[in-house]
């Protein structure tokens, strides 16, 4: 069995979110989605407008997804051996990047793939956030 494994925070859940767990579902027989709970997300000094607990039930909903966990940790690593995943599916900002051909090549010893999926132009929770600001005024 295929299991692929992605994670995101998932915050103000749009299309591009959509296209993802689609493409990455229809790569694996089975996907696993960590979803990144509001500390972690707060560690990357970054905040959510929807709180956790209510991202993980939307994600939960999306029939591409067969199981959303939290994601504690940025550990891609652990994550993988820990669900047992024979692919990663991330975005494609982070192809060629130093730090995700080394990961790549620790994955690979651990049987798993990574897969980089381009981004959906012209939406993101950041540009939807700053609209809604924007209307809010």
């Amino acid at each position: 069995m295929k299991i692929g494994y992605t994670s995101g925070v998932f915050d103000l859940f749009h299309v591009g979110h959509v296209n993802l767990l689609r493409n990455a579902r229809s790569l694996c027989d089975k996907l696993i989605v960590g979803v990144t709970v509001d500390s972690l997300v707060t560690y990357k000094g970054k905040n959510c407008v929807i709180p956790y607990e209510e991202r993980i039930q939307v994600v939960r909903s999306c029939q591409f997804v067969d199981l959303a966990i939290p994601q504690t940790s940025i550990d891609k690593i652990s994550a993988v051996k820990k669900l047992h995943a024979t692919s990663l599916f991330v975005g494609d900002d982070w192809y060629d990047h130093p730090s995700w051909l080394l990961m790549e090549e620790k994955l690979k010893e651990l049987n798993c793939s990574v897969f980089y999926f381009p981004y959906t132009q012209g939406v993101s929770s950041t540009i939807i956030n700053s609209t809604l600001e924007g209307l809010r005024d």
